[in-house]
């Protein structure tokens, strides 16, 4: 009989914290859900996403003022800090990492460093929601009606310009998030289609010291989010960081996934590897 697989940390997870999650998306449900899973670890990374943006940033100096249609907001960060504590004591056993996905990090370098400052977390997710168009950020879903060819070689190309200019990051998050909002279904994307732009991409990570590694997810990954997955959160796939070496990654989704990890001789961070474990900031300056 074949012995199972062990489950990877789960450390892509949102919460009531982030913009875009319902109430009922508490961080005691999504523990709950883990520890009934097995897995050895989960990382709550909210959405950091910015309507207002610093005049040192990247946006204003392109000239961008809003966000198309917003419905960003601010990270509760006492909030958020006060429930983790919450859960780490709670579930001992469990380790607890906290985390933000920095939207657009490329174009938010001062806006995000302000943030870490004020609020340092154990794991930073980059990720790639909206792209530039006539003075305002449009999430890639609303520009793919009017040329989904070309809105996704473009997002492609800004992923590379994202990972080469963006350092923040350890992990790049769905790259292949455009797939969701495919009009007419996922079912009539095809992936091949885009394979020079996505080996661009990896080519990118691995410039930046990152080095590709497989790894093929839990099958009951998509239910690990918690207060009900959403189908965004089912093809989503874990993001494999050890523990101990916090590497960058890139995640990719249907499974079999890649991430992509720090070579062991790179810079060296701590983690937070206990539930009662204080939010460590060192790896935000690599």
């Amino acid at each position: 009989m074949r012995s199972q697989q062990a489950l990877p940390p789960d450390n892509h997870v949102h919460t009531h914290w982030s913009w875009d999650t319902s109430d009922p998306s508490t961080m005691r449900r999504a523990c709950e859900r883990a520890v009934k899973l097995g897995l050895p670890a989960i990382a709550f990374t909210e959405h950091l996403d910015f309507t207002v943006w610093d005049p040192d940033d990247r946006a204003t100096d392109e000239g961008l003022v809003e966000r198309h249609a917003s419905r960003h907001a601010d990270i509760d960060v006492e909030g958020y800090f006060a429930e983790l504590a919450e859960v780490r004591d709670r579930f001992k056993g469990l380790r607890i990492w906290s985390g933000v996905e920095t939207g657009e990090p490329h174009l938010f370098r001062a806006s995000v460093a302000a943030h870490l400052r004020a609020a340092p977390v154990d794991r930073v997710l980059g990720s790639l929601h909206s792209l530039a168009k006539d003075g305002r950020l449009y999430g890639v879903g609303h520009l793919l009606w009017e040329d989904a060819d070309g809105t996704m070689r473009r997002y492609l190309g800004e992923l590379v310009d994202m990972v080469e200019t963006s350092d923040v990051f350890q992990v790049l998050a769905h790259v292949d998030f455009p797939r969701r909002y495919w009009p007419g279904g996922t079912h009539r994307y095809v992936e091949k289609t885009y394979e020079e732009e996505y080996r661009a991409v990896f080519r990118a990570l691995a410039s930046t010291g990152r080095a590709p590694r497989s790894t093929r997810p839990a099958r009951s990954r998509r239910s690990t989010r918690c207060a009900g997955s959403t189908r965004r959160a089912a093809r989503r796939s874990a993001s494999a960081a050890t523990p101990t070496s916090r590497p960058p990654s890139a995640s990719t989704s249907p499974s079999p996934s890649t991430s992509w990890r720090r070579p062991v001789s790179g810079p060296a961070a701590t983690s937070s590897t206990s539930g009662d474990a204080e939010p460590s900031g060192q790896v935000l300056h690599r």
